[in-house]
């Protein structure tokens, strides 16, 4: 087996690899003789079928996984010795098409190497962290936001509006006749929830207490139960109560509704939640410093394939951000600006680097970090978790795209050790002006 340099630009390399017609013939012999004890053919016991009569047989499918495994372990340890890691999958193709049985094997492989990274001095790095203290007027200001979302409903005079409750009694009937299900008493509907079928809520606002009303509709075509769908409905509702909406009183049992104990652990709670949110943008702060003296920093070769990928998708996603209507990927192609592939270097080359940092350092993503991303995730799903549980187990690429934030901000944190931190105390708006900075920038 020879392997010989075609080759060597910048970060672009390129191979000939030649596999001996002998070597070839010798890797299945080898197979033939492996397999030949569990082999059985007619007029002979097991594990005595001639070898000429193994090789007439079983020779032409064999030599195909000869050739493979020939090629994959020339590759494998051309990389090895060279030290070289692709960016992307090596592209190998044969040179030799009109190739024959017992001819040479001749294959080309190219790929770009993952350059370099140079070592960064991370204890060099100032950076500032912003504090922001809730004020008390933030958490009276929460506290009220929760009680108003801790929607009651007070008995009130006069006709219904939307965003009331209507407490009624109703019966379903299609062609006149009453249907499982469709029948309910004293049944509290808030107007304007959309939790009765379209054209249902919008027909009981200006009722009264005491008023009857039949409510004309007709089942959408798509409705889930197929002997209602599309169905002209009548539904006979008696009005018994209208209730407004009133904003929750702060006091014990409003806390108890949210799983405080009393009033004050409520707002302890609180307290502690908008730290954790301040926290987390003072965070998202900081990250941008660092990425940006990292940037400045670091200066190397990067694979035209990687960026030229990360442009690309740059460019699809900013285009869909334009275009919401359009659901689906059958459409032109969306072609890179120059803009989009300056940004998309950004992200190759940092991307490279804390990826390059993150091993050096054995920074690990454990079980129980995956599984809470994964949990956190599902919940976008309500009812099918245990159905995106499974796909991302069967999903290796669905594993990555979870795994890969999660190991980009622990490499973050790992840098942040090391780099020299001063706290800022800043305001609560000031901090809003950095965030919506990172949004533009």
């Amino acid at each position: 087996m020879q392997v010989s340099e075609t080759l060597n630009d910048g970060l672009k390399r390129g191979y000939e690899i030649t596999i001996t017609g002998a070597e070839l013939a010798a890797k299945v012999d080898e197979k033939l003789v492996e397999a030949q004890p569990e082999i059985e053919m007619k007029g002979f016991r097991k594990g005595k079928v001639p070898m000429a009569l193994l090789k007439k047989q079983f020779g032409p499918r064999l030599i195909g996984e000869a050739m493979q495994e020939s090629v994959d372990g020339a590759m494998q340890s051309h990389l090895e010795e060279s030290g070289d890691r692709p960016a992307m999958q090596p592209e190998v193709k044969m040179v030799n098409e009109d190739w024959k049985e017992g001819d040479d094997v001749v294959v080309a492989m190219s790929y770009e190497a993952l350059p370099e990274i140079p070592d960064v001095e991370f204890k060099s790095f100032t950076l500032e962290k912003l504090v922001v203290t809730p004020a008390e007027d933030d958490v009276a200001e929460a506290m009220t936001n929760l009680a108003a979302s801790a929607q009651n409903f007070e008995a009130k005079d006069g006709a219904a509006v939307d965003g009331d409750q209507v407490v009624i009694d109703f019966l379903g009937k299609v062609d006149g006749e009453p249907f499982e299900g469709g029948a309910a008493e004293d049944y509290p509907l808030t107007l304007g929830s959309n939790s009765f079928i379209p054209g249902f809520e919008e027909q009981l606002v200006g009722c009264a207490a005491g008023d009857e009303k039949d409510v004309e509709l007709s089942f959408p075509e798509e409705y889930g139960a197929e002997h209602l769908a599309g169905k002209a409905a009548v539904f006979e509702c008696k009005i018994k109560e209208v209730k407004a909406p009133a904003a929750a009183e702060l006091n014990d049992e409003l806390a108890k509704q949210f799983g405080a104990e009393s009033l004050d652990a409520l707002r302890g709670q609180i307290e502690d939640r908008l730290k954790s949110e301040y926290s987390d943008a003072a965070r998202a702060v900081m990250k941008r410093g660092l990425l940006d003296q990292l940037d400045a920093a670091v200066s190397f070769d990067l694979p035209p394939s990687l960026v030229d990928a990360e442009a690309g998708q740059i460019a699809h996603q900013l285009w869909h951000e334009e275009n919401p209507e359009v659901e689906g990927h059958d459409h032109a192609e969306v072609e890179p600006t120059d803009e989009h592939k300056t940004l998309a270097e950004r992200r190759v080359r940092l991307g490279l680097l804390l990826a390059e940092l993150g091993q050096k350092n054995d920074v690990q993503v454990s079980d129980a970090e995956m599984t809470q991303a994964i949990m956190n995730q599902a919940r976008q799903y309500p009812g099918q978790e245990r159905e995106f549980f499974e796909f991302i187990q069967k999903n290796q690429a669905a594993q990555q795209q979870l795994r890969a934030p999660l190991f980009e901000d622990k490499v973050v944190d790992f840098v942040f050790e090391m780099a020299e931190i001063t706290d800022k105390d800043v305001s609560k708006e000031d901090l809003q002006k950095a965030i919506e900075a990172l949004d533009d920038a």
